[in-house]
């Protein structure tokens, strides 16, 4: 049975780090949560290392100056990990081909910036659909419309045996109060239709460890001595029980109406109900990050 917590601070003593999901527990993706950003304050104020771990499809420059632009003070996390970077490796290793497909916002093209931590890496060409080997995607055209106008593209891609990357496997974000699709619903629906999926964010391995090499960057610390924060309960917490690693779920993120988070707190029978059908078993749980 998960506890359910009343603040960080109530059990954040025995971690040296802490990796945090971003969109959900500390903004919004238009302004950040006050109480998340102070709680991880206080929390570095005590000697404890931030990394931020997220499914955003961008690199970790681009997120930083994404934090500063919507008000994230520097001060409350330590380095940044994200399923942009983990897929950039990949893409210029090559592993969709040269010549690819780009499904994704037309202004998100960040994603195909230079890269130094490949050696000789691919040149990689965006190029229609007809052309191509396989296929990027940082997310729908439109993330408000129904990821299946997609499957026309999505069959040719298919019928030809191209390769999706997906840059972000989140299903579904909450920008403020509208819900949008992510890459991760383009790419699930790729996978039913036959074709291969290729993912790099959470819950999969590869950002993971990206992650534990940022925080070795800064100091060594074992996995016991880590505590994974998130609101996604088929991403960060799936991942954290992956790898093993403790977690504390954010219920009054993409779950507050199934865990029936008012007031601040999720209830506690609606949410043994919610963990019991996703099979799931977060160690802690608490509304929001604070």
């Amino acid at each position: 049975m998960t506890r359910i917590i009343q603040s960080l601070a109530e059990i954040s003593a025995p971690y040296e780090a802490l990796f945090v999901d971003l969109w959900g527990c500390v903004h919004n993706g238009f302004a950040p949560f006050p109480t998340a950003v102070q709680a991880l304050k206080d929390y570095r104020a005590k000697g404890g290392i931030v990394v931020l771990v997220t499914n955003s499809p961008r690199h970790r420059g681009a997120v930083e100056k994404q934090l500063a632009k919507i008000g994230v003070d520097p001060d409350a996390w330590d380095g940044i990990a994200t399923s942009g970077d983990s897929a950039r490796a990949a893409m210029f290793e090559g592993v969709v081909g040269e010549k690819v497909f780009f499904i994704g916002d037309p202004k998100e093209t960040s994603f195909f910036d230079p890269i130094k931590i490949v050696e000789n890496p691919a040149q990689i060409q965006r190029v229609p659909l007809t052309e191509a080997e396989g296929i990027v995607c940082t997310g729908p055209f439109d993330p408000t419309a129904d990821p299946r106008e997609l499957e026309p593209q999505l069959i040719y891609a298919k019928n030809k045996g191209m390769k999706l990357l997906c840059a972000n496997p989140d299903i579904v974000v909450d920008r403020g109060e509208v819900r949008e699709w992510c890459a991760g619903a383009v790419a699930q629906l790729y996978t039913e239709m036959g074709g291969e999926s290729l993912y790099f964010g959470k819950p999969h391995p590869p950002i993971y460890d990206l992650a534990r090499r940022r925080l070795a960057q800064l100091a060594k610390v074992p996995d016991d001595g880590i505590l994974c924060i998130g609101d996604g309960i088929g991403t960060d917490i799936l991942g954290a029980m992956g790898e093993d690693l403790d977690c504390l779920f954010i219920t009054g993120g993409l779950a507050a109406d199934e865990t029936r988070t008012t007031g601040g707190q999720p209830d506690p029978e609606a949410l043994e109900r919610f963990l019991a059908k996703a099979q799931s078993a977060p160690m802690f749980s608490i509304g929001m990050l604070r």
